[in-house]
């Protein structure tokens, strides 16, 4: 696909044009029209996944990308490179699908740890291969990791996943603390149905484990557009659940760009001997757009400015272009990003669903 088939205007020898819109930053982090600075960069590795949430896929899977079409090693990371040196990305966070499929992930991550500047390196993963891969995770440069768990409850487990895997997946909980992959993040979905019992029986799990949980809203983000308003359980559900058992404060360290909103848990500790938090991640009821500080690359190579854009830009074209340059890719970048909207508009009347599902985007 040439530069033209991407809709981008080209100069000299089929080059994109350096011409764009003359307020438009072309050094130091990137940033929008809304003057939001991006530092944060989601890299999905792979579009395959073990688990078939009902929230994400359905039973049978999706048609997954063609091998051909998903991003190399080193592709990945000479985007991460120069997300880092040229554009101001200070933190990398792997996804999937679920990312532990990836079998040169511990490669990938050996390679970003040694960059210059180098970056915080983290993964969001289903753990169900983290028991024999948190000590190599590790070593090769991981700082930490996510876990998504929706349930401790194996029944509920067995029914949100439609697989029967809860003990791998506090196995590789345990690994990823043992391996010293701290702090230990648990993000969970919760079911409409079972999701508010499970609330609290996953906090005090977290409390006496040592790790941190952090609750999503469920998002529109499923493979068959079953998502409902209606049906979802909101923040302030969530919230008024877990103080009926337990004594939450608003955690008075700034927020910043964190999608958590954090209670203080009184009566508990970390390992650490930190105090005890939990997170809630209103996405659909409070939005947090306006201080968004994310762009997120597919496994196939599209760069996605917002989790919920309606448009994605071709940067894996560019990338296996030999007359391309990393400064040519890193404009197209900032130009992507500049582009980015004010909102998700999830809750706006004319809101579509994204046409590509969680597991296709990355977290």
């Amino acid at each position: 696909m040439t530069a033209i088939a991407l809709g981008m205007p080209t100069g000299p020898k089929g080059r994109p044009e350096t011409n764009t819109d003359a307020a438009m930053p072309t050094s130091g982090p990137m940033i929008d029209t809304f003057g939001r600075a991006v530092r944060d960069l989601r890299v999905s590795v792979t579009d395959r996944c073990n688990l078939r949430c009902t929230y994400c896929m359905p039973a049978e899977g999706l048609d997954w990308l063609d091998r051909s079409e998903v991003l190399t090693a080193a592709e990945i990371v000479r985007l991460v490179g120069i997300s880092v040196r040229e554009l101001g990305v200070r933190a990398v966070r792997f996804t999937g699908g679920e990312p532990l499929l990836r079998k040169d992930l511990t490669e990938i991550i050996s390679a970003v740890a040694a960059l210059d500047p180098r970056p915080e390196i983290a993964l969001t993963t289903n753990a169900l291969g983290l028991a024999r891969s948190a000590e190599a995770l590790a070593e090769a440069g991981l700082d930490r990791v996510n876990v998504s768990l929706d349930t401790v409850n194996a029944a509920h487990f067995a029914a949100i996943t439609r697989r029967d895997r809860l003990p791998d997946v506090l196995a590789g909980l345990s690994a990823a603390r043992a391996a010293g992959l701290r702090p230990v993040k648990v993000n969970a979905v919760l079911d409409p149905d079972s999701g508010l019992s499970d609330a609290t029986e996953l906090l005090r799990f977290c409390l006496a484990e040592g790790y941190e949980l952090r609750i999503i809203e469920q998002m529109p983000l499923d493979a068959e557009h079953h998502w409902s308003r209606t049906k979802m359980i909101t923040a302030d559900q969530i919230l008024e659940t877990l103080r009926a058992e337990f004594d939450l404060r608003p955690d008075p360290a700034p927020r910043g760009a964190a999608p958590a909103q954090r209670w203080l848990v009184d009566g508990y500790r970390t390992p650490e001997g930190e105090p005890a938090r939990v997170g809630i991640i209103a996405s659909v009821t409070r939005p947090f757009c306006g201080d968004c500080d994310r762009t997120r690359l597919t496994a196939d190579g599209q760069l996605r400015n917002c989790l919920f854009a309606a448009s994605e830009t071709d940067i894996r074209t560019l990338l296996r272009s030999t007359s391309h340059s990393d400064q040519d890719i890193a404009l197209r970048w900032r130009q992507a990003t500049w582009s980015k909207l004010p909102g998700h508009g999830v809750n706006e009347p004319g809101f579509l669903q994204p046409s590509r599902p969680m597991s296709a985007i990355g977290g």
